[in-house]
């Protein structure tokens, strides 16, 4: 019992290990991720701020920290069952969203989460991933492509795996909590993005920006509009009297 102990407060101080902000304090970055962008110190706002290569680093990293403990808890306790593999997994999701090294004020843990997942039912996890990611292009922001690959996954494991669906819906709810201000965003408009969406169906000639004559030519409506329909006389030139 000590030593199970003892795995989940290892679990929690090696979670609690903020990613973000050290690889980006490694990289040399003069904006702190906590007071720019977002303010989260997950892979997404690193990528908002430092581009997609950096996070790309992190979110794998952030990933680790729910797969390794999850991953070694199956492997040294084959036969504990799903919830004390489930109670790992929420130690090191709740260790990044309150982490000890930065007073408790961590990020929304779906990284560290799915990372979890990944260990305790792949099967269900993995299209969920793929869930994530396609909203993701399509939509440019990275809460919505969350909350809808937590649906999926809830729904997959109901499907899949029912023995790991109490400890998906633990997990869900926990992602949901840590996304509540994002959902005001969304419905007030206000929610940023962090890729460009992708338009589908758009051909690369009608995707391209305007010229500028293009937009001389234009009304407001984007309809073509004659801004000056009269002829302008020059005042230089000689009238011609009207015939008699």
């Amino acid at each position: 019992m000590w030593f199970g102990g003892v795995a989940l407060v290892s679990t929690y101080l090696l979670a609690s290990v903020p990613f973000g902000l050290v690889l980006t304090t490694l990289y040399g970055g003069d904006v702190d991720i906590r007071t720019a962008g977002s303010g989260n110190i997950g892979g997404t706002n690193v990528a908002r701020l430092y581009g997609w290569r950096l996070a790309a680093l992190v979110i794998g990293l952030d990933v680790a920290k729910g797969f390794v403990p999850v991953a070694v808890s199956a492997w040294q306790w084959p036969d504990a069952g799903a919830w004390w593999h489930g109670t790992v997994l929420m130690t090191a999701f709740l260790a990044h969203c309150f982490p000890v090294w930065l007073e408790f004020r961590g990020g929304k843990g779906v990284a560290t989460g799915a990372g979890g997942l990944l260990a305790l039912t792949p099967w269900a996890s993995l299209p969920a991933v793929v869930v994530w990611g396609l909203v993701l292009a399509g939509t440019g922001r990275s809460s919505v492509a969350a909350l809808a690959a937590t649906a999926s996954v809830v729904a997959l494991a109901a499907w899949l795996d029912p023995a790991a669906l109490p400890v998906v819906g633990v997990l869900a709810v926990g992602i949901v909590a840590t996304h509540v201000s994002n959902v005001r965003r969304l419905l007030r408009g206000e929610e940023g993005t962090v890729v460009r969406p992708v338009r589908w169906g758009r051909s690369p000639a009608t995707s391209a920006a305007p010229t500028v004559d293009q937009v001389l030519r234009e009304g407001p409506a984007g309809r073509a509009a004659a801004i000056w329909r009269e002829k302008v006389s020059d005042p230089l030139e000689p009238t011609v009297p009207p015939e008699e």
